[in-house]
């Protein structure tokens, strides 16, 4: 996270070097990009920006949250819509991010984090659910979610279920990077892995549902 001193800057100072920092990561790799290059387009100075962040990996996964923050935001509002449905809320918000991630000025930062992902990138787009997950925010995700249609016994395995459909995705989204698929066939592939979630693998005896 930025130090208080950025957050101390006027809005147009820090739009300012937030926008220097996304042409930079758009332009190259976390690994692969300069501070020099920021901090000249931003007009600041290198003792200034160490002010602002400890370093540029600092800088990078800000505003990597700061993006994810959008997606993170209508989970519940889409459970409503889909009358409790937890694969079409979550397909829904998967096919919204695809389509984020289609938009020119979004496109490169988001390639460029999926293409050289690291264990700390998978994390914070596999927590794009985590705000969910905990306490009071969770009470009311469990109330909006329709569980007769669902094969689970606890929160223990609803929790488990949020965990697998974000690796999921975020495996879609590698898929769609590294082989330059279209938005149709990412979210066709997508779909395809939550059917399979919802049928389950395994033929059951008597078309009863098996438990482990």
């Amino acid at each position: 996270m930025p130090k208080q001193t950025f957050f101390n800057l006027s809005e147009k100072k820090r739009e300012k070097l937030l926008e220097a920092a996304e042409v930079e990561f758009s332009r190259v790799p976390l690994f692969e990009a300069s501070i020099a290059n920021i901090i000249k387009m931003a007009g600041v100075s290198r003792g200034s920006f160490y002010q602002y962040f400890e370093d540029k990996d600092d800088l990078y996964f800000y505003l990597l949250e700061n993006k994810l923050k959008m997606i993170k935001g209508n989970f519940i509002d889409l459970l409503e819509k889909h009358q409790g449905d937890l694969i079409e809320a979550l397909m829904e918000m998967h096919d919204y991010f695809l389509i984020t991630l289609s938009v020119e000025e979004e496109k490169w930062f988001l390639k460029n984090a999926l293409l050289y992902t690291t264990n700390r990138v998978e994390s914070s787009f596999t927590s794009v659910l985590d705000p969910y997950l905990d306490g009071q925010v969770f009470k009311k995700v469990k109330g909006s979610i329709n569980r007769q249609c669902l094969n689970i016994s606890d929160d223990k395995e609803l929790l488990h279920i949020f965990k697998i459909v974000s690796a999921l995705a975020f495996n879609n989204l590698i898929e769609k990077s590294v082989k330059g698929l279209t938005d149709e066939e990412a979210i066709e592939s997508f779909k395809l892995s939550m059917k399979l979630i919802k049928q389950g693998i395994y033929k059951q005896p008597n078309g009863e549902n098996e438990r482990g």
